[in-house]
């Protein structure tokens, strides 16, 4: 029997290879894409852009070819593991299978050209130049809802790519709900006045030494080793990778150095997420984080729950005094902590606190949707923007680039991803929550050892890639369904304690 006839007896093991040469070519893709953030020079910036779209092309043709249909239906019954890659591939062969290949390909080039238009108007702080690239991806997002069907609101069949069964109702529940419970709390913090000297985060701190004090507590804090994971610098932080052993995180240097050091902490929260999913997913749809705000909530949580704690700076301030004396002179643990835990309304969404964050990302689901539904012109965005700016946190941005110009996402097609950051936030300290039940855990997180926390995250959520849907792994690992009292509560005792308040 020839190998080839051997592959075609056995419908599952032909079926994974199939599987396995889709995930190589998005592997490449990928590879092209981070190096188009950190490295390309920008005259290969025309060309990559078709490159990048072949491949995204031919992923596609592959995917959806009905070969593959025909290998998932004569898979048959499996194992319990074999069942998930089945039952997962499946669920992304019918989504994909109603985009045109011509399709796939139209959006793979538009987003080149709207990064790199986006890149240009963010520079000059000229929103226009944008302007022609954001509808034609608006455009675009409208189709590919239309192509997918939905029930409600276009926004649900986009948003399934990154939430999947969320719906634009249930969010807009859940952000009216944080608004309310939130928004006083805001305004009692805002009217206490400063709990630190906050002129400490923008005190001389060399650019290397943010990265590699970063990195280091990346490595030492968190688990992210060399080994198997980098750092570049990028216009907008992110982490991508092309297999649990081939993590890539990028940060961005600026003299506010908090942005350095907290957002490379959250991105190597996505990158241990990555490396903890199992390798028996290995080159198959299951290979990846369950959503988008169950990845969240481990980028949040290292950033916010972990490193913005008191015992975390009480471990490393030493380290710190070493790698940047000028920021920490007449400093000691505690007050750093105060100062790197501020709340106050800011313009800038990556760089906001923990009380106000989730009021950027309300802004930007309420334009989302009225972009998606035609109330709102692309035209009148930035207006639109700096009023809702107003509304929620009482600023004007003063130019495009601190205002509507500002995230990544619009010009990478990213419609219905933000309000996965808010479900991450609540879900980050429900799943710690649950963790500290266990005493050794929580005495780990009270000294700022995180092995043990690690352990139980990689056996509790990032184990299982794809195969448990989000509200699964969230009942399985905290015994109730996503709630946003765990989140609130955390808020109000820390913030309530940092600013003394009754």
């Amino acid at each position: 029997m020839s190998a080839t006839e051997n592959v075609e007896a056995n419908p599952m093991e032909a079926l994974k290879r199939r599987l396995g040469q889709i995930s190589d070519l998005g592997a490449a893709e990928g590879l092209m894409s981070w190096d188009q953030e950190t490295h390309m020079p920008d005259e290969a910036a025309r060309v990559r852009g078709l490159q990048m779209a072949t491949l995204a092309g031919l992923r596609h043709e592959l995917f959806t070819d009905a070969k593959t249909g025909a290998l998932l239906d004569a898979a048959g019954p499996q194992g319990e593991d074999e069942q998930a890659v089945v039952r997962v591939a499946r669920h992304d062969y019918e989504k994909a299978t109603k985009l045109p290949t011509e399709f796939v390909e139209e959006h793979a080039r538009a987003q080149n050209e709207a990064h790199h238009a986006w890149l240009e108007a963010r520079k000059h702080s000229d929103f226009r130049t944008f302007e022609p690239h954001l509808k034609r991806m608006m455009d675009l997002a409208r189709r590919q809802a239309d192509l997918r069907g939905y029930d409600t609101h276009p926004y649900d069949a986009l948003m399934d790519d990154y939430e999947p069964g969320m719906r634009a109702e249930q969010v807009r529940g859940v952000f009216a709900d944080l608004r309310d419970r939130t928004l006083p709390l805001l305004r009692r913090i805002v009217a206490a006045g400063d709990a630190a000297d906050y002129s400490v985060l923008t005190r001389p701190f060399p650019a290397e030494a943010q990265k590699a004090f970063a990195w280091a507590r990346a490595g030492e804090a968190f688990g992210l080793r060399p080994a198997f994971a980098r750092q570049d610098e990028s216009a907008h932080p992110f982490q991508t990778n092309f297999s649990r052993s081939d993590l890539r995180i990028t940060t961005r240097v600026e003299d506010y150095w908090p942005a350095c050091l907290f957002g490379t902490w959250h991105e190597a929260g996505h990158a241990m997420y990555e490396r903890g999913v199992s390798e028996r997913w290995e080159r198959t749809p299951v290979s990846r984080g369950a959503s988008l705000g169950v990845h969240e909530s481990q980028s949040r949580m290292f950033e916010n729950l972990l490193a913005r704690s008191l015992p975390f700076w009480e471990r490393y301030f030493p380290a710190l005094e070493a790698a940047a004396p000028e920021v920490t002179r007449g400093l000691d643990a505690g007050a750093l902590y105060r100062a790197v835990n501020r709340v106050q309304p800011s313009l800038i969404r990556v760089e906001a606190d923990e009380v106000t964050y989730n009021f950027h990302i309300m802004l930007r689901f309420e334009l989302e949707l009225a972009l998606l539904e035609g109330t709102l012109k692309v035209s009148e965005l930035p207006e639109a923007w700096n009023a809702k700016m107003e509304e929620y946190l009482g600023l004007t941005p003063p130019d495009d680039a601190q205002g509507v110009l500002q995230d990544v996402h619009w010009s990478a097609g990213l419609i219905g991803y933000f309000p996965t950051y808010t479900l991450g936030n609540l879900l980050s300290v429900q799943l710690l929550d649950a963790a500290k039940a266990d005493p050794a855990i929580a005495a780990g997180v009270a000294r700022a050892e995180y092995g043990p926390l690690l352990d139980w995250l990689q056996r509790n959520v990032h184990q299982h890639g794809r195969s448990l849907t989000p509200e699964q792994i969230t009942v399985q690992a905290t015994g109730r369904p996503l709630s946003a009292d765990p989140y609130v509560a955390y808020l109000h005792g820390k913030y309530e304690g940092i600013y003394g308040l009754k």
